[in-house]
């Protein structure tokens, strides 16, 4: 009887969370940030058969920097849409880093062929979706008039934002450098359709 009751309550704990509602961190919405976590999870376990002597050096450094590319998405999440671009290209510069590092390690023989193969897949892929988020932020800015001129963002009228003063209600959407901190998050986009190359 105890053990039909324990069943039962197991099956009430994953029907609550089945119906778990939306999550309240908006980059936990990108399949590009759990798609990062899938490869340091995995990186952890490879790494693991690294011999000793190499995993006080390389695998520490491999592994942080595969765990950059999930922090950077995270906080840049959280900015607005120019910051969150910023962010977003660390993450592009730390799979780099994993790039360099899954040959590094190839070439030491310390890591397999199949391991190999499978990093540089899974990096690439990291690559295309981060660059086609970071496609669709730029779309985004370039809709609502916004470009980059090297000395801040401006209209396309030509006026700078900080002194058009007398838009009062464009003031009100933007701060100072012109960023709106209050539009939503873009959807993350296709892949093949948005696909940025590196910078």
């Amino acid at each position: 009887m105890m053990y039909n009751e324990n069943k039962n309550e197991d099956k009430t704990g994953q029907t609550e969370k089945q119906e778990r509602p939306g999550t309240f961190f908006r980059f936990e919405d990108l399949r590009v940030y759990h798609k990062s976590l899938d490869y340091v999870t995995w990186l952890q376990d490879v790494t693991m058969l690294f011999p000793d002597s190499d995993k006080s050096q390389l695998a520490i450094r491999f592994n942080e920097s595969a765990r950059n590319i999930a922090l950077y998405i995270a906080e840049g999440s959280a900015r607005n849409k120019t910051q969150f671009i910023y962010y977003l290209r660390m993450a592009k510069s730390a799979i780099r880093q994993c790039m360099v590092y899954t040959t590094l390690s190839y070439g030491l023989n310390i890591m397999s062929e199949s391991h190999e193969d499978e990093s540089r897949t899974q990096l690439m892929e990291m690559t295309k979706m981060v660059g086609a988020l970071i496609s669709s932020l730029q779309r985004s800015l370039n809709s609502h008039g916004n470009y980059n001129n090297g000395n801040g963002y401006h209209n396309h009228n030509g006026n700078s934002n900080s002194s058009n003063s007398s838009n009062s209600s464009s003031s009100s959407n933007s701060n100072s450098n012109g960023h709106y901190n209050n539009d939503p998050m873009p959807r993350d986009p296709n892949i093949s359709s948005d696909y940025l190359p590196e910078d």
